[in-house]
């Protein structure tokens, strides 16, 4: 951890926070910082989580078998047409 990393440990005042606002964000870490006015919490900001950038569709290809009649109920009806 290096010294920009230990001053923002989970807590800074709002106007520190303005005046540092850059280096604060590019040292941010999870669980994130907490930005106090007058000691109360005002605002809470945490890093943004990786983004999975693949497509949904087709994602479980190959990865599921289907076993026996999907379409069939197994009851023998009569339905009148």
């Amino acid at each position: 951890m290096n010294t920009a990393e230990a001053q923002f440990d989970h807590s800074i005042d709002l106007t520190e926070f303005k005046l540092r606002c850059l280096e604060v964000l590019e040292h941010l870490a999870a669980p994130g910082l907490i930005v106090t006015k007058e000691g109360r919490p005002l605002v809470r900001i945490t890093p943004v989580a990786a983004v999975n950038n693949e497509p949904f569709i087709g994602s479980m290809k190959g990865q599921i078998a289907i076993h026996g009649d999907v379409l069939s109920t197994g009851i023998d009806w009569d339905a009148q047409s």
